[in-house]
């Protein structure tokens, strides 16, 4: 296990959120072009939006700051109200108040060279230097779904049948809910230099304890953030419950 785990446990969801965008805003203060990985969910909306007040307040000149979205819907075009583009640019890039010339997502056309395009861009940008992570329940990070290789890369994936019941709330129809993604890969996910972690509420839990205290296997891809050097958890006490560390 990596030794520079740390795991932050929160009364409320606000103090989160500010905990954990000052460790972001912290990074931009120090590199004005530093590279952000953006995740969707709900999680993480509330630590966009305090990253936004962080920076105003503090006056700070994120015109040059960098970001790279985790996934995408397959099938949806950008314009799409549901779409990660449409989600990217509503909670990452108003919140936090960024350029959005410079945030790339994951074409979701099912273009046969996308994928490859998008490692090739993130490279060429030197890399991530702090990645923003969601939880799901199944224990995916991005869509990568339980049985995903630790060494692979940006790809098409099929989504679980958990993944697709948690997002039919933004859609009308169950069967509207897409089958399938564009989502960076979890050796992708892990060559950024910093991982923040977002999980609030009991939903998580037992994902949360099994990621952080379970076997270190591909059947929970979260698990394998015990291996890599730099991982913060930011948690709320309900998501945190199950954990031996902190009870």
């Amino acid at each position: 296990m990596s030794t520079t785990v740390h795991i932050h446990v929160f009364t409320t969801e606000a103090e989160l959120a500010q905990a954990a965008a000052k460790r972001i805003v912290d990074r931009v203060r120090a590199d004005a072009s530093a590279v952000v990985g953006l995740a969707t969910g709900s999680s993480p909306v509330a630590v966009y939006a305090e990253w936004g007040r962080q920076a105003r307040e503090l006056g700070l000149d994120q015109s040059g700051v960098r970001g790279f979205a985790l996934d995408e819907y397959l099938g949806l075009d950008p314009s799409d109200p549901r779409s990660y583009h449409a989600v990217i640019r509503r909670d990452a890039v108003a919140g936090a108040g960024l350029n959005a010339e410079l945030v790339r997502i994951p074409d979701g056309s099912g273009r046969p060279d996308a994928a490859e395009e998008y490692e090739r861009t993130i490279m060429e940008a030197g890399g991530v230097d702090v990645q923003v992570l969601g939880l799901g329940r199944n224990g995916h990070l991005g869509f990568n779904e339980p049985g995903s290789s630790a060494t692979s890369r940006t790809r098409v994936v099929s989504l679980a049948e958990t993944t697709i019941s948690d997002n039919a709330r933004f859609f009308e129809r169950q069967e509207d809910v897409p089958t399938a993604a564009i989502t960076q890969g979890l050796g992708t996910i892990f060559e950024a230099r910093e991982l923040l972690v977002i999980a609030v509420g009991p939903a998580k839990a037992a994902a949360v304890q099994a990621a952080i205290e379970g076997e270190v296997t591909e059947a929970l891809p979260a698990s394998l953030l015990q291996t890599h050097q730099n991982v913060h958890w930011f948690l709320d006490e309900a998501a945190a419950a199950g954990l031996a560390a902190v009870g």
